[in-house]
């Protein structure tokens, strides 16, 4: 499944395209997609302006002139392609390859002529139209915890919400009640920079007086890093995943620890191995000489 990187790859991908562009035409090639289409689906969004598209988790959110949101997860294996008319096809991140068309369940006709595809093989992607007031209050937004990339994630954020836990660190980072979009690739290589074992328990991120530790303040910086560097790097490549211009995602290039099992530590002076450990049904990769 895509993490956060990739989706906000995807939302910038996409943004230049369908802000301030008008819904001309809505098609819908089958009824359901994770679950079936809302009523009305593509009349209501036909006409229609986006204002804005924002990421929440791993959720693209397009707020309409009409006092809706489009609401659309990738699911396991969804896509968005930009064709602008018959000459040039700009595609977008996440590919399935082969990409048929039969799988393009979901075409957004604009009225700057160009058309946003969604193709989902799997069908685990999902769209809903819903109201936009009050919107992070309601399912599944109001249980979804802080966003790592936003001013209010912190060392302090870290402290308090986890201070007291035994739940192994990585098990409990993965939490999304906690923090959003968080996956086990980008834990695995935050965990890595801040020189933190996987298996020690959460609780080590606060101190007796529930302030930040040190670890909550290598930890915090290092979760932020990660994520803006696989950003910049237009995700990770580990089966199909592309950036907006149709290049490879080139993060998996800089990974120090996933997958890497049996690879030696990169870390400068570290003369640690890489080993996978499973954890809550995961595969988690770690360096144990150098991650204490």
């Amino acid at each position: 499944m895509p993490e956060l990187p990739e989706v906000e790859t995807v939302r910038r991908g996409l943004e230049p395209v369908m802000v301030g562009a008008r819904f001309v035409k809505v098609e819908t090639r089958r009824g359901d997609l994770r679950a079936p289409f809302p009523p009305r689906f593509a009349e209501r969004l036909e006409g229609r302006r986006v204002l804005s598209m924002t990421r929440r988790a791993k959720y693209l959110l397009v707020a309409l002139d009409g006092g809706e949101t489009l609401v659309m997860h990738l699911g396991m294996s969804g896509s968005f392609r930009i064709e602008r008319g018959e000459a040039a096809t700009l595609p977008t991140v996440y590919h399935e390859r082969p990409k048929l068309s039969a799988h393009d369940h979901v075409v957004f006709n604009l009225d700057n002529g160009a058309r946003v595809v969604f193709n989902d093989p799997r069908r685990f992607g999902a769209m809903d139209l819903v109201n936009s007031e009050g919107i992070e209050a309601r399912a599944p937004f109001a249980g979804i915890g802080v966003e790592p990339l936003s001013a209010e994630f912190d060392a302090a954020r870290l402290a308090a919400l986890f201070a007291g836990s035994r739940a192994p660190i990585k098990t409990a980072l993965l939490d999304q009640k906690r923090i959003a979009g968080l996956g086990n690739i980008y834990v695995c290589e935050a965990l890595h920079r801040a020189r933190l074992s996987p298996t020690r328990p959460a609780a080590i991120l606060a101190d007796a007086k529930g302030k930040p530790s040190a670890a909550a303040r290598a930890l915090a910086p290092a979760i932020r890093e990660v994520l803006e560097d696989a950003i910049e790097a237009g995700g990770s490549t580990l089966r199909d995943h592309r950036q907006p211009d149709g290049e490879l995602g080139y993060f998996q290039h800089a990974f120090a620890v996933y997958d890497r099992e049996g690879a030696a530590c990169p870390r400068r002076g570290c003369r640690g191995t890489i080993t996978r450990i499973a954890q809550g049904g995961r595969s988690t990769f770690y360096c144990p000489a150098c991650q204490k």
